[in-house]
């Protein structure tokens, strides 16, 4: 599966996109856990002091966000899947 990184996200990790090895019972959590293990220079931009998912992070699969349309970070994944993070966004 891969994620692909946005904004200060993408120059934190060096790459916009990120393949990721994963078995075939993964989660969305699981895919997290592989990205900030491979990039940990991302953790404190995207996990808050619990170890929880910022509130101004926006983490995508396949173009819906899991914590409304699935089960969060709990979210079994399929090998075809595309995940991304976003941070804030503003522009004028």
């Amino acid at each position: 599966m891969q994620w692909k990184l946005f904004a200060n996200l993408a120059e934190a990790a060096g790459k916009r996109r990120i393949d990721i090895d994963l078995s075939s019972e993964a989660t969305v959590g699981d895919a997290l856990a592989a990205l900030l293990e491979r990039h940990p220079d991302l953790e404190a931009e995207v996990l808050d002091e619990e170890g929880d998912l910022r509130d101004h992070i926006q983490l995508l699969r396949n173009g819906r966000n899991p914590f409304v349309t699935a089960n969060g970070l709990d979210t079994d994944l399929d090998a075809s899947d595309e995940l991304a993070l976003f941070p804030p966004v503003s522009g004028g």
